[in-house]
C-alpha cells in the first residue's frame, strides 16, 4: 500500500480510549469433524501425547503444517447491472458467495490437529486426504511428519459493504462490481487458510461469475468458458509462491487500456470504467507503468516474475492502492488522469503511486517480511525506490527532492511523539489485527525510507544497490527479517558492522537532535520529543558520519556552519544562537549559498525545536523572514506547514491578528510574482513553481490579502454565471474553489455541492469535496457532516477524509467532535484510523501546550 493520507483535548482522549476497542482481531479456527462419527460407536484410540501445543494466546498458528498450494473455487451471485424496466420485475441484488478450497500441505511435526484462520464464512464438509496413499482420513487421526495431505472445505458467506475482504462497490445508479482487499488479515474472511505472511503457497483460482462480466486475478487466464445462459467460469493459472494477503480478484464490466509493447511482460493492461477507458483517462497510467517496470528490472537486475500485469482503477478501495501480485488495485482518483479536468500536478501523484506499488512486486511480493512487526521492509523500500523510479520516468518533473522532504517531515513529526514505535517493533507487541494495522504508518513508510537513504549515503549508493540486488536474489520467494538485509550491505569504509550500526536506528522509536556549539566545536545529542519533559530510555545511536572531527564544527572568521547537508541523516540539528543568526543572515542576503533542501529544513528544525521548547519561538518566526524574497517551493512548503501548527496554537488569542498581518506581508511578493499567471489562469512550466503558485494563493487568501480574495471570488463567480464553462486552470481549481467557498455564502456552497453531485470526473469531485469543507458558515458545515451519513452523497471510502477536512476548518472543529460522538457506530466502519490518530495526537499536544 502506498503511503500516505484540530480538535479539543476530549476528542484526542476519546480516540485513545476507543481505539482500544476497535477492529476485531484474528480468529483461529480449529476444524474437528465430529459429525462423521456422531452416529458411530468407534473403539477408542490409544491415548498418545500430542506433540503439537495449542495456539498461544497471541493467536499465531503453529508451524507444524506448511501449506504448499490452494485450489479455490468461488461463485458470486452479484448482479453487475440491475436495469429497471416498466412492467418487468427486476432481480433483487444479492451479496452471497459460495465455494470451496483445497489446501495441500506438508506435515513437519506429528499432530492430530489442523489449525487454520477463518473469520466470517460458514465452513462445512471437511475432507482430509493423505496424498501419499490417497487415503481418506478422519480429522481426529494423527498426521505424520514428512507426509503430504490435503484438506477440502466448503464455505459460503456474504460480501462486505464496508470495503473489506470480498466487497461490493456501487458506482453508478444500479451498477456494481466485486473486488477483494485482503491485506493484512482479510484472506481468512474469504476462505479458510493459513493467513500469515510466512505461510507462502501457490494459488489456483476459479471464479464463477455472470455472463456479461470479466474476472481478473493475480495470474493470467488459463481458460474461460460459458456454463449456461447466465453463468461462465474463469480459471486462472498458478500464481508464484506468495503470502495469502496478496491474493486478489475482481468481477466487473470494466474495460482495458493496453500499454505500449514492453519486454518486461507479455501483456500489461489498465482497467477502468468503460466510459473512463473510452475517454482515455487511463492512457497516462498505461504509458508510465512499463517505463517504471523496466527501470526496476534493470535496477534490481531481476526480471518481474509474472507473465502479465493488470492494474484496475476501482470506484471504491480503502487504501489508496494495493500491490496484489499481478493485479494491482487503485482508487480511481489515484490512477486516472482526465485531460482538461485533472490538475497537471496530478501526474506527479499517479507516477508516484504506480512507482510505489510496482516496487512492491519485488519488496513485499517476491521478498516478504516474516511478520507484520517489520512491515517497513516492504513499505520503507517501496517508498525509497519510488524516489528513483519517478525521477527516471518523469525527469522533467524534478520532484525527487520534494518527495524525500515530504517523507522526512512526515517521519520526523510522528517519530517525535511518545506514542511512536520502532521500525522493528517487538514481535509480542504486534499480534492482533488492530496492532498490525497500526504498523502501516509514517514510521514504516517514511522513516523506513529515510533510514535506507541514510544508509545508502554512508556505504555509497553503488555498494547499497549491489547489496540490494544480492539480497533480492538470495531471498526471492522467501521471508526475511531485517538482520537478513544487513548481511548484504557492505561498507567500503570497513569501520562498522552494518547490523550494529543500524540496530539503534531500527529497534527503538525516535531520533536524536544534534546540538552543535560552533564556538568550541562541541557536539551533544539527545532524544528529540515534542514533550521535552517525557521520560525516555532512548539509547543514542551510532552516527554513520561519527568519524568527523570536532575541529570541523568550530566557526572560523565568524562564518556560518551547516550540518547534515542535503538532509541525508535522520536527525534534527540545533546550533548555538550566534550560528543560527549567521545562517538567517545568509538566507536573507544570498539564500542560494545554502542548498535548497537545507533552506527548507532550517525552517522546519527551527519551528520544531521551538515546539519542543529547545529554542525560543522568536527564532522560529525569524527563520521565515527570508521568504519575502524566496520563490522556491521547499522553503515555503516547510514554513506554511509549520505555521499551521502555530495558527492552531494562537487562533484564539490576541496574537492571531498580528500573525495574519505578518503572513500577509510575507506572502505578498510571492503572490505578485505569480499574479500575471494567476489572473490569466495560466501556470509556469516548472513543477516546483506550479506548487508554489498554489501556496501563494492559499496563504494570501487565507490571511486576508484583498486582491487574492477578490480574484478567487471573481473566477468562481464567472464559473457560476456560465455554469458549464470553467475557465479556472485545472492546477488552480482546488485552491480557488476552497477560497471562494470560504469567502462566500450559501449560494457559493450550494453551487459547489450541485457540481459535486453532478460531476462524473473523479478529480473534479475530489477538488469540490474538499472545497465544501472550507466554508466559514457553521450551519453549512453541519449539513455537510450529515451528508457523510448517506453513502449516496459521500462514498464510504471518503467519509473519514471529509470529516477530517471539516475538522481542519476552525469553524468546524467543535462540530466535527460532536458529530463523531453522536454517530460513532456508523463511522466506526469507515474511519481511516491513521488519518485521525496523527491529528488527535497532535491536537492533544496543542491543548497541553495551550495550558
Amino acid at each position: 500500500m502506498p503511503p500516505k493520507t484540530g480538535l479539543s483535548k476530549l476528542f484526542a482522549v476519546a480516540f485513545i480510549v476507543l481505539t482500544a476497542a476497535a477492529i476485531a482481531g484474528m480468529v483461529a479456527m480449529l476444524i474437528v469433524y465430529k459429525t462423521q462419527i456422531a452416529e458411530m460407536n468407534p473403539t477408542p484410540r490409544p491415548t498418545m501425547p500430542s506433540t503439537t501445543m495449542a495456539p498461544p494466546p497471541a493467536m499465531r498458528l503453529p508451524r507444524n503444517l506448511l501449506p504448499e498450494s490452494y485450489n479455490i473455487f468461488i461463485q458470486l451471485q452479484l448482479y453487475i447491472k440491475i436495469i429497471e424496466e416498466v412492467n418487468v420485475t427486476s432481480p433483487n441484488q444479492t451479496l452471497l458467495f459460495s465455494g470451496n478450497s483445497t489446501v495441500h500441505f506438508h506435515c513437519v511435526e506429528r499432530t492430530s490437529r489442523i489449525y487454520l484462520h477463518s473469520n466470517g464464512p460458514t465452513v462445512s464438509a471437511p475432507r482430509l486426504i493423505d496424498k501419499d496413499t490417497n487415503e481418506l482420513l478422519q480429522l481426529s487421526e494423527y498426521l505424520e511428519a514428512g507426509r503430504n495431505y490435503s484438506l477440502f472445505l466448503a464455505f459460503e458467506g456474504e460480501m462486505s459493504e464496508n470495503l473489506e475482504a470480498l466487497y461490493v462497490s456501487k458506482y453508478v445508479e444500479s451498477r456494481f462490481l466485486a473486488a477483494t482487499n485482503l491485506e493484512p488479515t482479510n484472506a481468512r474472511s474469504l476462505f479458510p487458510c493459513f493467513d500469515e505472511p510466512d505461510f507462502k503457497a501457490v494459488f489456483y483460482l476459479t471464479v464463477i461469475h455472470r455472463l456479461e462480466t470479466t474476472a481478473l486475478s493475480n495470474a493470467p487466464v488459463s481458460v474461460s468458458n460459458i456454463i449456461d445462459e447466465e453463468w461462465k467460469y474463469t480459471r486462472f493459472m498458478a500464481t508464484p509462491r506468495m503470502s495469502s494477503y496478496l491474493l486478489a480478484f475482481t468481477v466487473s464490466e470494466f474495460t482495458a487500456t493496453d500499454s505500449p509493447n514492453n519486454f518486461c511482460v507479455s501483456l500489461l493492461q489498465t482497467y477502468s470504467r468503460p466510459e473512463a477507458t473510452a475517454a482515455g483517462h487511463a492512457v497516462y497510467a498505461a504509458k508510465m507503468t512499463p517505463k517504471i517496470l523496466e527501470f526496476y528490472e534493470n535496477h534490481f537486475d531481476l526480471r518481474y516474475p509474472m507473465k502479465t500485469l493488470d492494474q484496475i482503477a476501482l470506484t471504491d478501495l480503502e487504501p489508496l492502492a494495493m500491490e496484489n501480485w499481478g493485479l494491482i488495485t487503485y482508487q480511481e482518483g489515484a490512477l486516472l488522469y482526465q485531460e482538461g479536468v485533472s490538475s497537471w500536478l496530478h501526474k506527479e501523484d499517479i507516477v508516484h503511486i504506480i512507482s510505489h506499488e510496482l516496487a512492491h512486486q519485488w519488496f513485499g511480493n517476491l521478498v516478504t517480511m516474516k511478520w507484520w512487526n517489520e512491515v517497513w521492509l516492504n513499505e520503507g523500500f517501496a517508498s525509497y525506490m519510488s524516489y528513483l523510479a519517478v525521477d527516471n520516468a518523469e525527469p522533467s518533473f524534478q520532484i525527487k527532492d520534494t518527495m524525500i522532504m515530504s517523507d522526512l517531515h512526515s517521519a520526523f513529526e510522528e517519530d517525535a511523539l511518545t506514542s511512536s514505535h520502532p521500525l522493528s517493533t517487538p514481535l509480542e507487541e504486534v499480534q492482533t489485527t488492530s496492532q498490525i494495522l497500526g504498523m502501516f504508518d509514517a514510521i514504516s513508510y517514511s522513516k523506513g525510507a529515510m533510514v535506507l537513504r541514510m544508509l545508502a549515503d554512508f556505504v555509497g549508493e553503488d555498494n547499497f544497490d549491489n547489496g540490494i540486488r544480492a539480497y533480492l536474489k538470495a531471498f526471492k520467494g522467501k521471508n526475511v527479517e531485517q538482520s537478513d538485509l544487513w548481511d548484504f550491505i557492505q561498507s567500503e569504509k570497513g569501520v562498522f558492522s552494518i547490523g550494529t550500526l543500524m540496530e539503534k536506528w531500527t529497534t527503538q522509536m525516535g531520533y536524536p537532535v544534534i546540538t552543535i556549539n560552533t564556538t568550541n566545536g562541541e557536539i551533544h545529542q539527545k532524544h528529540f520529543l515534542y514533550n521535552n519533559s517525557a521520560e525516555s530510555e532512548y539509547v543514542l545511536p551510532t552516527f554513520p558520519k561519527s568519524t568527523m572531527r570536532k575541529e570541523e564544527f568550530i566557526s572560523k572568521n565568524k562564518d556560518w556552519i551547516l550540518a547534515n547537508v542535503n538532509c541525508t541523516g535522520y536527525y534534527r540539528v540545533n546550533y548555538d544562537p550566534d550560528n543560527w543568526q549567521r545562517l538567517m543572515t545568509q538566507l536573507e542576503t544570498n539564500p542560494n549559498r545554502i542548498p535548497l533542501m537545507n533552506r527548507g529544513q532550517l525552517v522546519d528544525d527551527a519551528f520544531n525545536l521551538a515546539r519542543a521548547e529547545l529554542v525560543n519561538v522568536t527564532l522560529a518566526l525569524n527563520s521565515t523572514r527570508f521568504l519575502r524574497h524566496e520563490t522556491a517551493y521547499l522553503p515555503w512548503e516547510s514554513a506554511v506547514r509549520n505555521l499551521e501548527y502555530f495558527v492552531l496554537m494562537f487562533d484564539r488569542s490576541e496574537v492571531y491578528g498580528p500573525m495574519q498581518v505578518y503572513l500577509r506581508e510575507q506572502v505578498k511578493e510571492l503572490y505578485n510574482f505569480f499574479r500575471n499567471y494567476t489572473d490569466n489562469s495560466t501556470v509556469p512550466e516548472d513543477h516546483s513553481l506550479q506548487h508554489n503558485q498554489i501556496i501563494a494563493i492559499d496563504v494570501a487568501c487565507s490571511n486576508g490579502l484583498p486582491e487574492c480574495i477578490e480574484m478567487a471570488r471573481s473566477k468562481f463567480a464567472g464559473w457560476m454565471k456560465s455554469n458549464d464553462t470553467n475557465d479556472i486552470h485545472t492546477n488552480l481549481r482546488a485552491v480557488i474553489y476552497c477560497q471562494a467557498v470560504a469567502a462566500g455564502d450559501k449560494k457559493e456552497w450550494e453551487f459547489a455541492w450541485e457540481k459535486f453531485q453532478s460531476s462524473t470526473d473523479t478529480s473534479e469531485k475530489d477538488q469540490l469535496r474538499k472545497a465544501l469543507a472550507c466554508t466559514k458558515k457553521t450551519w453549512l458545515l453541519s449539513r455537510y457532516l450529515e451528508y457523510t451519513l448517506d453513502p449516496d452523497k459521500i462514498r464510504l471510502m471518503d467519509v473519514a477524509s471529509t470529516v477530517y477536512f471539516i475538522a481542519q476548518n476552525a469553524a468546524g472543529q467543535a462540530l466535527a467532535w460532536n458529530f463523531i460522538r453522536a454517530n460513532w457506530d456508523y463511522l466506526l466502519g469507515s474511519l481511516n484510523w491513521k488519518l485521525f490518530s496523527d491529528w488527535f495526537e497532535s491536537n492533544l499536544e496543542i491543548c497541553q501546550q495551550r495550558k
